[in-house]
C-alpha cells in the first residue's frame, strides 16, 4: 500500500501545483478586463483625484505582482478580500471614505450552498438513471432500446444548454405548468418548496450530462464482455444480467467513475448558462453579475471556486480508480 499511498500523495500535489497555476491565470485575465473599476463606480463626472483616491483606498494602485501574492496568501485562508461593488464611498474634495463592507465569502458562501444543492439534484437524478440505460443497453445491444438510447443522448449532448432549458419551460412550465420557470431560492423556503424550484434546472443538467455517463458505462461493459472470465462465467449458466452485474461492472468501474466524476464537476463548474436561463441564484449566476460592473475579488473568487472543484473531483477520481483497480493497487 505504499506505493498507492506515493501515487495519490503525487496526485495530491500535481493538484495543488494545478491549482497555483490556475489562480495566476484567473488573475491575470482578470486583470485584463477592460475599463477601470474606480472610473465606473463614480461615473463620467469622476475627477482624477477621486478616482486616485479609491484606487489607493482598494490597493489598485499596487503593482500587479504585489496585489497576486497578496491576494493569493489571502485566498489559502479564506479570505477573498471585500466586494467593490458593496462598498459604499463617500467623495468630498477627492477623498473617500468607506462606510460599510461585506467580505466576498459572505457573499458566497450561501451562493455555493445553492450550487451544490442543484448540482446534487441533477446528481441524484443523472447518476443512477446513466447507470441503469448504460447496463440495459449493453444487455441488449444492437437492439431497438439501445438505438433509441443512443439517438436520445446523442439528440441530448449535441443541444445547448440553454436550448434544452429553454425547450424544458415551454413544456413543462408554460403549456403545461407543472414546475416554475423561474428558481426562486431563498432561505426561509422548506425542503420540498426549494427542490420544486431547482427540479426544472436540475432537469436540464440531467440531460446534459446523462449521454457521456451512459455511453461509458455501456463502451466499458461490453468491451469486457469479449473475455475469458466472462465466457466462463456464461458457460456456468449465469443469466446475462447477473454476468454484467456481478462480473463485468465491478471490472469496468474505473473508466465509469472517471466519467462520473468528470461529469459531476461540471455539474458544479459549468452551471453557469442554466443557473443564467433560471435566474437561480448560485455562484453561476453571482460570477455573471460580478464580471458585468467589474467586481474583481468576486469574479477572482468564482473562478477560483470552479478550478478547485474541478481540480478536487479530478483528484477524487483519480484515488477512487486506483482503489476500484487491483493492477493501481499493485503496480510492477
Amino acid at each position: 500500500m505504499r506505493s498507492v499511498s506515493t501515487i495519490i500523495l503525487q496526485r495530491l500535489g500535481l493538484g495543488a501545483l494545478t491549482l497555483v497555476v490556475v489562480s495566476l491565470v484567473i488573475f491575470c485575465a482578470v486583470e485584463m478586463l477592460p475599463g477601470d473599476f474606480a472610473e465606473a463606480i463614480l461615473g463620467q463626472g469622476a475627477t482624477p483625484e477621486s478616482v486616485a483616491a479609491i484606487r489607493d483606498q482598494l490597493g489598485l494602485d499596487k503593482p500587479v505582482t504585489q496585489r497576486y501574492f497578496s491576494w493569493l496568501a489571502s485566498a489559502l485562508q479564506g479570505d477573498f478580500g471585500v466586494s467593490f461593488a458593496r462598498l459604499n464611498f463617500a467623495s468630498n474634495f477627492g477623498t473617500s471614505t468607506n462606510t460599510h463592507q461585506i467580505t466576498v465569502a459572505d457573499q458566497l458562501r450561501p451562493r455555493f450552498l445553492n450550487t451544490l444543492f442543484l448540482a446534487a439534484v441533477a446528481a441524484c437524478i443523472a447518476v443512477p438513471l446513466s447507470l441503469t440505460i448504460g447496463i440495459l443497453a449493453a444487455l441488449y445491444r444492437n437492439s431497438i432500446f439501445d438505438r433509441v438510447a443512443n439517438v436520445f443522448t446523442l439528440t441530448s449532448i449535441s443541444s445547448p444548454e440553454f436550448f434544452v432549458a429553454y425547450i424544458l419551460i415551454l413544456f413543462l412550465a408554460v403549456l403545461n405548468p407543472i414546475l416554475p420557470s423561474l428558481s426562486n431560492i431563498y432561505d426561509t423556503m422548506d425542503f420540498a418548496e426549494r427542490l420544486k424550484a431547482t427540479l426544472l434546472p436540475a432537469l436540464v443538467l440531467t440531460l446534459v450530462v446523462t449521454a457521456h455517463m451512459m455511453r461509458m458505462t455501456r463502451a466499458a461493459i461490453i468491451n469486457l464482455l469479449a473475455s475469458p472470465y466472462i465466457e466462463m462465467a456464461r458457460l456456468k449458466g449465469l443469466s446475462p444480467l447477473r454476468v454484467i452485474l456481478f462480473h463485468a461492472l465491478p471490472n469496468a468501474l474505473a473508466p465509469i467513475i472517471n466519467v462520473i466524476a468528470l461529469n459531476l464537476a461540471y455539474l458544479v463548474t459549468g452551471v453557469v448558462i442554466v443557473e443564467v436561463v433560471f435566474v437561480y441564484p448560485g455562484v453561476g449566476q453571482l460570477f455573471v453579475d460580478s464580471v458585468k460592473i467589474r467586481d474583481m475579488p468576486l469574479v477572482q473568487a468564482c473562478c477560483l471556486i470552479f478550478a478547485a472543484a474541478y481540480v478536487l473531483l479530478n483528484l477524487l477520481a483519480d484515488i477512487m480508480s486506483i482503489i476500484s483497480n487491483p493492477r493501481l493497487r499493485h503496480p510492477k
